[in-house]
């Protein structure tokens, strides 16, 4: 449930204006948040992760979930339910939820629209693991994520010290980026005050996954709120690497969590543990929260599951 939790309260924070409710608790309709989850192209598996995450959203009580996704190469349209046609008129949502991997450009109309509205602060935006691979060669895809998977001399790179201090390494110096073998790896949250992180233990383990290093881009606005050890055991960086953060666009945030990664095993199931990250089968309960683009308003804690999960039995990696 830490996974299903994180989606959800990521979306909250991005999205403008929001009132008290539960989760599971019905709101109206037209109170409720409107996202559409973009896929349809990724180097992991979109037909697993996306109604997996339509579904956790849903679960909530607070939001509407639409999936667009970009024809394949037959051209035709998804349909059925909560599919609508792409490109999706973003100004009909409060969030876009990329779950899109692919070096070839949405549409014009779609990018444009997308840059509009963020600027604008009519529409949130939250990417999901790969899809910060995605639009190399689009400037303002970069400046909104902030980070992205990239060759070292693109931009620079942001890391944090064994001190908690945040180091810029300038682009060309060190590694671009990759990741080592998947592993369980421990969180360590950076802002404890921000209204993402709040009432998220300072530290927690994160199932299997990939732990994206060496990340480059503009860094333009980047609030860094948690980050992971990249041990050399797992061919990682022995550096702490960005894994939570936010991004001021214009009026709006842009938020970048990096992991997500899906097994075989767990396409068979989209509510395995191995990927949602649950320590238990309890339900996260959405307190009242009201957290505005620039999320700089105070905001009810977010009940999160405790610091004790582990998903294997050694200790976590840490600096030496």
């Amino acid at each position: 449930m830490r996974k299903q939790l994180l989606i959800a309260a990521l979306i909250v924070a991005i999205q403008p204006s929001l009132c008290a409710v539960p989760a599971h608790a019905e709101q109206p309709a037209g109170d409720k948040i409107r996202v559409v989850i973009i896929d349809g192209r990724n180097n992991h598996d979109w037909r697993a992760t996306t109604p997996h995450i339509k579904r956790v959203l849903e679960q909530v009580g607070r939001f509407t979930v639409d999936v667009a996704t970009n024809p394949q190469a037959d051209g035709k349209q998804f349909e059925g339910d909560g599919h609508v046609k792409f490109p999706p008129d973003v100004t009909k949502y409060d969030v876009v939820l990329s779950n899109y991997n692919d070096g070839k450009l949405w549409p014009v109309e779609l990018n444009a629209a997308l840059e509009e509205n963020l600027k604008s602060g009519k529409v949130g935006l939250s990417i999901v693991h790969a899809a910060n691979n995605a639009f190399e060669n689009w400037k303002e895809y970069n400046r909104m994520i902030g980070l992205g998977w990239r060759s070292n001399r693109f931009g620079d790179r942001l890391i944090v010290d064994n001190e908690g201090r945040e180091v810029r390494v300038a682009a060309g110096k060190g590694p671009g980026s990759s990741h080592g073998a998947r592993h369980p790896f421990l969180i360590t949250v950076r802002d404890t005050d921000h209204p993402i992180t709040r009432g998220m233990p300072r530290e927690w383990m994160h199932a299997t996954d990939e732990l994206y290093h060496g990340l480059r881009g503009p860094i333009e606005n980047v609030h860094l709120l948690a980050t992971a050890y990249s041990s050399k055991k797992y061919n990682g960086t022995n550096e702490h690497e960005p894994m939570i953060w936010t991004v001021t666009y214009g009026k709006v945030g842009c938020f970048t969590p990096r992991w997500g990664t899906i097994s075989k095993r767990c396409a068979a199931s989209a509510s395995s543990p191995r990927f949602s990250a649950a320590p238990n089968g309890r339900q996260p309960v959405m307190r009242r929260c009201r957290c505005p683009r620039t999320f700089r308003r105070r905001a009810s804690p977010v009940p999160f599951p405790g610091s004790d999960y582990l998903d294997v039995a050694d200790p976590p990696e840490r600096p030496a």
